[in-house]
């Protein structure tokens, strides 16, 4: 089955850096379209950041335009998304998502806190 485990969150100051991992199975990562949200209390799911399979073209929210890095390794089935330059207004739980066949598959999220 389709699974998404999400790593690397954790306490970090204003102005530093995360990277955080999302490691797949159960579906060709490889011919799929990979993406980053992240829910902050109280507010809506949004999406962050996509990559694309073949050529790995990326794809960005306004806000993380510039600080975030989304990138992919289809060797080991694992997006990535690195956090450079983080703000309080970052603070959120951080999901991977993906859709196979018609279905959409979310990991159980990382907890990102940026405050000092």
């Amino acid at each position: 089955q389709v699974q998404l485990v999400e790593s690397g969150g954790g306490l970090v100051q204003p102005g530093g850096s995360l990277r955080l991992s999302c490691l797949t199975s159960g579906f060709t990562f490889s011919s799929r379209y990979m993406t980053w949200y992240r829910q902050a209390p109280g507010k809506e799911r949004e999406w962050v950041a996509g990559v694309f399979a073949f050529g790995g073209n990326t794809q960005y929210a306004e806000a993380v335009k510039g600080r975030f890095t989304i990138s992919r390794d289809d060797a080991k089935n694992t997006v990535y998304l690195q956090m450079n330059s983080l703000k309080p207004e970052d603070t959120a739980v951080y999901y991977c998502r993906t859709v196979v066949s018609t279905q959409t598959y979310w990991g159980q999220g990382t907890q990102v806190t940026v405050s000092s």
